[in-house]
């Protein structure tokens, strides 16, 4: 009997850790072997978060796809006011272009998805910056705002950020970008011992963007993010929410701040999270991206170890993936937060084995990795690349 019961146990094990291990390992290889082939070669290592070009260019010309390298960090989807605008202050590390952008910028769905690349543009450049060993540029800026005359190219640090707030501190862009980007830098490293201080000075700042523009709802939705590191009591975080959709009750980049509160690694439950994705859905008018946001729920939710290969064409997925695509197919053209739901659709696709679905998802957003799901790994680009490898190859 004891010898059964070993037997009974062992296998137990086999089912629950060990073939679940392989049948990830095993999908991590056909990833890996299908961005080799697209590429033409090797899956590159991590490459410029800013363009660039390399020696694949021509393999991926015969298939229309934006190089690895070449995947831009900074957008979920095309924006190529925003883009011109991040190269043109790079380049010259001068803050202005940006703040014309924003204050031209009167969509709400618009401005968040600008503030948030911008701020994560900054976040980037500062920390390519210290990762070359050079310190960031802490002396104040010049009297008169005007650009270094120095021979000396302009040092590529995110210091546009710092002298727009030095330099126009009543400036609702600067201020509503200063307050996301310092909540990056907080995400970025939730083990620091300043984390919460870098949190609390966040909300200080997005407390004055809301002071600057009091109709605007990106400085509280800001403050989402925010509630989240600092663990906000429910009913704390139920007044800010209210205060958000007081300006914007459909604003989709709301609701995607909003939900990682109410799951299960945050500070709510699995249950609560949809509960949440439902209603919004539910309540969504035509044309709004929210019936997508159960999809988003279920991705907070996925287990570390999948019991089943079919998971992914379940009843609960699918439904979440059909009521995303409805959302994309239903939404006003060029919505700015589409993209972020394509992202997670082309994940689940892939996963699902609806490969020809997530070909068309491919189409829409290549070239830009600022989303969900890749941006919660290590390698962005290369975790999208097999995907997409996958999708166009298996179609």
């Amino acid at each position: 009997m004891e010898v059964l019961l070993f037997l009974v146990a062992i296998t137990a094990i086999f089912g629950v850790v060990v073939m679940p291990a392989l049948r990830r390992r095993k999908e991590r290889q056909e990833l890996e072997a299908a961005a080799r082939r697209t590429a033409g070669g090797p899956a590159p290592g991590p490459g410029p978060a800013f363009g660039g070009r390399s020696g694949d260019d021509e393999a991926y010309h015969d298939t229309g796809l934006v190089p690895v390298d070449q995947l831009d960090l900074r957008l979920p989807g095309p924006d190529p006011e925003l883009v011109t605008t991040l190269e043109e202050v790079r380049r010259t590390q001068n803050w202005r272009p940006a703040g014309q952008l924003l204050a031209m910028t009167d969509d709400s769905e618009l401005r968040w998805q600008r503030v948030q690349s911008l701020a994560g543009a900054a976040a980037m450049e500062l920390a390519h910056w210290r990762a070359s060993g050079q310190p960031a540029e802490d002396a104040p800026a010049p009297a008169d705002g005007r650009l270094s005359l120095s021979k000396e190219a302009p040092r590529h640090d995110a210091g546009w950020l710092r002298r727009w707030r030095q330099e126009e501190p009543a400036d609702v862009g600067g201020a509503q970008v200063y307050a996301q980007f310092l909540v990056w830098q907080a995400m970025s490293d939730t083990g620091s011992a300043d984390h919460r201080i870098v949190l609390e000075e966040a909300r200080t700042v997005a407390g004055e963007a809301a002071r600057l523009a009091p109709d605007d709802p990106i400085p509280y939705i800001t403050e989402l993010f925010i509630a989240r590191g600092l663990s906000y009591r429910r009913p704390d975080f139920e007044a800010l929410w209210a205060k958000v959709t007081q300006r914007d009750r459909q604003h989709m980049g709301a609701h995607l701040a909003a939900l990682p509160y109410f799951a299960e690694k945050w500070h709510g439950s699995r249950q609560d999270a949809e509960g949440f994705a439902r209603s919004a859905a539910g309540a969504a008018p035509a044309g709004s991206l929210l019936p997508a946001l159960p999809l988003f729920a279920v991705y907070e939710h996925l287990p570390e170890v999948q019991l089943s290969s079919g998971m992914y064409q379940g009843a609960v997925i699918g439904d979440a993936i059909e009521a995303a695509q409805f959302a994309v197919n239903h939404v006003r053209p060029g919505h700015p937060v589409e993209a972020h739901v394509r992202h997670l659709l082309l994940c689940f696709l892939v996963r699902a084995e609806r490969y020809a679905e997530a070909a068309e998802q491919v189409r829409a957003v290549d070239g830009y990795v600022g989303a969900i799901p890749w941006v919660d790994g290590p390698h962005p680009a290369q975790e999208y690349a097999a995907y997409r490898a996958l999708a166009i190859t298996r179609q």
